[in-house]
């Protein structure tokens, strides 16, 4: 009787503890219009943390910006798009060289999705093994997919030496990527491959060339706030002032 016991009791606390599988998620939320944020998660110094990428639904296919943060996250990505707006992701820019930024590119070539990066993230990819785009841009570059007109702008180096935003001028659309911290954010974050000091310039550019985008999409974090590039600015001040 107490095996027994011992038994169903263990059998209770495996389905009440969940897994890592089961704790990865792929969220999906609409942004405005066919624009769409996708969420996914991946294990940050032992912590679930998010990072935010985009997509927008043309008449000609999906775009994606960026990559799901987990490759294994992809598939199922692409069928809940795929599920929910009958379309295809037809091509995707990543925005530089880390794996929240690239990972399942692979995936997508293989299923011959066009993928594109600048040529410094592309040589960043290789250099850390990261995972490369097929297409590579030497400059700001200008794409049209369907109805939609998206360019690509590099302010300078920050979060990381190739960083580049995305913006949908019509619909005042900003995708900041990791160049950009939410205004939930409390600090610089990871400065691994950062250059704080170029931050702050590069910044200062990009908040001249997008006096007043509607939204502002950051790497990480809420989106709710259009002032995240002010408020990653007042971070990098910050960091700067303490390192004199």
């Amino acid at each position: 009787m107490t095996t027994i016991k011992s038994l169903i009791l263990i059998i209770a606390l495996l389905f009440s503890i969940p897994s890592w599988s089961q704790t990865k998620r792929l969220e999906i939320k609409h942004l405005t219009g066919n624009f769409y944020i996708y969420i996914t998660y991946s294990d940050f110094k032992g912590t679930l943390y998010p990072a935010n990428s985009m997509y927008v639904v043309t008449k000609d296919g999906v775009v994606m910006i960026d990559t799901p943060w987990d490759e294994s996250q992809m598939l199922p990505l692409l069928d809940s798009i795929e599920t929910r707006h009958h379309k295809k992701v037809v091509m995707s820019i990543s925005t530089h060289f880390h794996a929240d930024r690239t990972a399942g590119l692979n995936i997508l070539k293989a299923k011959g999705i066009k993928t594109y990066s600048s040529v410094k993230t592309w040589e960043l990819c290789k250099k850390f093994k990261e995972q490369e785009a097929e297409f590579h841009f030497m400059k700001d570059t200008t794409f049209k997919v369907g109805e939609y007109i998206f360019k690509t702008y590099y302010p300078g180096e920050g979060h990381a030496p190739d960083n580049i935003m995305v913006s949908f001028d019509k619909d005042k659309i900003l995708y900041g990527g990791c160049f950009v911290k939410s205004t939930e954010s409390t600090d610089v974050g990871n400065l691994s491959d950062a250059n704080p000091v170029e931050w702050e310039k590069s910044l200062a550019r990009a908040i001249k060339k997008y006096p007043a985008p509607k939204y502002v999409i950051p790497g990480h974090l809420s989106w709710e706030s259009n002032k995240t590039m002010q408020h990653t600015l007042d971070l990098v001040k910050k960091h700067n002032s303490k390192q004199k």
